[in-house]
């Protein structure tokens, strides 16, 4: 909610743990004559009034992932076609769910027979992944994405996959355009990297069923695909550890318990 209302990525946000985990039932009207527009500005005055919600920004260096050309260049094949911008009047379809991301409207249908989903950003092209359990894999396809839109999508991943401790990936790649991409990532890789964010994902044994759709558990970790690393040199790229400069929006104070209306 914070994130809607003051225009940040959840990465963003310097919060006190609590935040992640405690839930609230909040309930608010639209004024007459409101706009979608106005929601944000509503949103800040109600986290201000109710929770007594106190931030401010800062600008420093942080730990991130840079997105970078590997060696021999990128392997990507161009897009013959080119996204267009979500538009919000069109009526969701059967799975789909809304979010309203800090770049705009981002559209997720989710399918639970293969415990995947496909992730529309809108112009910055769009996601799908799913679990292949002859290969105890998690394929991924990428189409029309722009490399800025690559780097966002696998942030989002993998915060799914490993809470909100991991590292924002940042495209440093100068490439431009819209591309094609595809890569499959092993499971067992997926819980290693769950497993180091300090979520205990349990395996199950050597040959059992695929995941079940939403629990997060893998059968075999010993199947196929490839490590993450591995899945992104595929494309001609790397990731790197470096620091950069990553506007960070910090919670100076939050009551634990709002005011009531």
């Amino acid at each position: 909610m914070i994130a809607l209302a003051y225009g940040v990525k959840p990465y963003q946000i310097s919060a006190p743990d609590w935040l992640a985990a405690t839930r609230f039932d909040i309930i608010a009207k639209f004024p007459a004559g409101a706009t979608k527009a106005d929601a944000p500005k509503m949103l800040q005055s109600l986290l201000e009034d109710r929770f007594k919600l106190a931030t401010h920004r800062a600008t420093s260096e942080h730990p991130v992932l840079a997105l970078v050309v590997g060696k021999g260049g990128p392997k990507l094949k161009a897009s013959s076609e080119t996204p267009v911008a979500i538009d919000e009047k069109t009526p969701l379809a059967p799975g789909q769910r809304q979010t309203d991301g800090p770049d705009g409207p981002i559209r997720v249908t989710v399918d639970t027979k293969t415990a995947g989903a496909v992730v529309d950003m809108g112009l910055k092209g769009k996601m799908s992944y799913k679990i292949i359990p002859a290969t105890q894999s998690m394929h991924i396809d990428f189409s029309m994405v722009t490399m800025s839109g690559l780097a966002d999508m696998m942030t989002q991943l993998f915060a799914q996959l490993g809470g909100g401790g991991g590292r924002q990936i940042v495209d440093m790649t100068d490439i431009k355009g819209n591309y094609e991409a595809s890569m499959e990532i092993s499971l067992a890789d997926l819980v290693a990297i769950a497993k180091n964010a300090g979520i205990d994902i349990p395996v199950g044994t050597p040959g059992g069923s695929a995941p079940a759709a939403g629990t997060g558990v893998a059968a075999d970790p010993g199947g196929g695909g490839t490590s993450v690393t591995d899945a992104v040199q595929s494309l001609g790229l790397k990731l790197e550890s470096r620091k950069a400069p990553v506007e960070q929006f910090i919670v100076d104070h939050i009551e634990k318990t709002p005011t009531e209306n």
